[in-house]
Order: C-alpha cells, then structure tokens, then sequence
C-alpha cells in the first residue's frame, strides 16, 4: 500500500477519530489530569517530576501538546487531538527511528495495549531488524501482582514476537503500570547485559524506561498525560498523541507513514 501523505493522513486520523474529536471525554481527561496531581502511581507511569505539577499547569501543558481544549470551564463533553500535532510528533518519532538504523543501535518494543499497537510496533522492529539493529529482551515470565485493574491480578511478562506485553496468564491485559519494564531493565543490568539503546512504548512501559534513563518514545492518549510531562521534563524523547484504543489494523496507515518518513519501507 502506497503510504499517505500528510494530508491525507490528517484527513484519515480525523475521519476516525485517532485524532480530532476523540472518544475519550473530557470529563475523563480532566479526572486523570487531577490524579496525575495528586501523585496517584496509576497515573504516573512510573514517573517523577521535577516540577509540582498543578492542575493548570498540566491542562496547558496538555493543550500545547496534545490539543485538548485549554478552556478549565469546559468540563463536560467532546475533547480534541490536534492531528497536526499528531504528525510532527510522529516525524519526531520517525526521524529517530531512522537514526537508530543508521546506527544499528540495540532497541526494545514494550506495550501496554497489546491488543491495540502490538503489530504496529511489530512491523517498525521488522523494520529496523532488517537494517541490522538488535532487538533485546529479557524477564519473560516475570510476575507481579496489581489491584488496580480487574481481576485476575496476576500480570505476568510475555515477549510476543519480541515485543513485550503482560497476560493473566492467559489472556493479554491492558497495562499502566511500570513494574514490567523495570524487571527488564533490572535483568540485564543483573546479566551484565547492555540496555537498549532505544526503547518504543507506551504507558508504564515507557515511563519506566524514561525514568531510569533509557532513551524512550512513546504514544500516549489525552488522558494519560504522564508521558506528555515527561517529554516536557527531558525524560521522554518523543510522546505521541493520539487515540490508544483502536483495532490494530485501524493504524496501518500511520505504520507506514513513519516508515516512510523513516526511509525504513
């Protein structure tokens, strides 16, 4: 399939709402934002900040890249992604991809939304393996327990052609937490192993990574504004926004955006 170009990609993400008026309402932003304040751990990703953080401060920050509306009164109804921001982050995020082939550089592929971007992530790996770049792993099996999300609650890590996502020990689960990725880490450090070079993620797989020093990228969605603040911070290289809860198959034209943009097709 011939890649879009930027317009049509902005036309594309906007007709299904990747970006543009999104699903996720703004009532549900606003609550995450004001968790994020309060230092709930299920919204920090495994982050800490430097900056005290205050509601307003993460609501501008959160317009200025992501696209959400500024406007505090608005409290109820549609929220937005700007595609345009979208799109630059996604040739932020390109650009690098293309340096880390450049470079044949060791990279690592983790996801909380297994369901979601999985094989998106799949094929950019594909793509830099084939131009020579190692793809590390480590932890499989490693388990831990959350009261967070629904039951069952044991998360176990499974690497699915290397690409890391948590089961229950069957079924792949949607994930926040950073747990995973910082027993990947704390493995090959345990190993004498070189960390990646490289990590592309998201939710608490990215934070993690960020925050033990790990150059990372990752997607995050306008309710998730940890890895937006971490970008900000200088602990994330690249955070792109956009709506996390499509069908794998609903991101193909992204996919090959990026790898056109990378010069990876």
């Amino acid at each position: 399939m011939t890649p879009p170009t930027r317009a049509e990609l902005i036309t594309y993400l906007v007709r299904t709402g990747i970006a543009g008026h999104v699903d996720t309402p703004r009532q549900n932003n606003l609550r995450h934002y004001r968790r994020l304040v309060q230092k709930d751990p299920y919204h920090q990703f495994g982050l800490t900040f430097s900056n005290d953080w205050t509601f307003s401060e993460v609501l501008a920050l959160m317009n200025k890249r992501c696209g959400v509306v500024g406007d505090e009164e608005y409290v109820w109804g549609i929220d937005t992604i700007d595609p345009d921001l979208t799109i630059d982050a996604l040739e932020a995020f390109a650009d690098r991809l293309a340096l880390a082939a450049r470079r044949r550089e060791r990279v690592m592929f983790a996801t909380g939304h297994p369901r979601n971007l999985r094989e998106t992530y799949g094929a950019w790996k594909d793509a830099l393996v084939e131009r020579g770049c190692v793809v590390i792993t480590a932890a499989g099996g490693y388990s831990y327990e959350v009261t967070t999300e629904r039951p069952p609650n044991r998360r176990i890590v499974v690497w699915k052609d290397e690409v890391a996502i948590v089961t229950d020990g069957h079924l792949p689960r949607h994930s926040h937490h950073p747990f995973a990725m910082r027993a990947i880490l704390n493995e090959l450090a345990d190993r004498g192993q070189a960390w990646p070079q490289l990590v592309i993620a998201d939710h608490g797989f990215a934070g993690a990574a960020g925050e033990m020093g790990v150059p990372a990228m990752g997607f995050a969605d306008c309710n998730d504004p940890a890895l937006f603040l971490a970008e900000h911070e200088g602990k994330l290289l690249v955070t792109v926004p956009l709506d996390d809860g499509y069908l794998t198959e609903d991101y193909a034209p992204l996919r090959d955006y990026v790898l056109a943009h990378a010069g990876l097709l």
